[in-house]
């Protein structure tokens, strides 16, 4: 289960909804707007049979993807 923190987005204080422990199906599952960020940031995610056990965070950093950074654009694409 993912855990609620602060998070700035554009000079703004929303709810992150989403952390690095999420699976990556789970994530998909609830937020698919999300697919696309996942996929601009070099995870393609959806067809790897790793995302079925794989968290957020283990795939990015699989991937050498700055994963804070991944999570902003996340939680920046399920605030919209």
């Amino acid at each position: 289960m993912s855990s609620v923190q602060a998070a700035p987005c554009g000079g703004k204080e929303y709810k992150m909804k989403i952390t690095e422990e999420i699976g990556i199906m789970e994530l998909v599952q609830k937020y698919p707007q999300t697919i696309e960020v996942l996929q601009k940031a070099g995870m393609g995610c959806i067809g790897c049979a790793a995302a079925h056990f794989e968290s957020v965070g283990e795939g990015a950093r699989a991937h050498g993807i700055d994963v804070p950074r991944l999570m902003e654009a996340l939680n920046a694409a399920v605030a919209e």
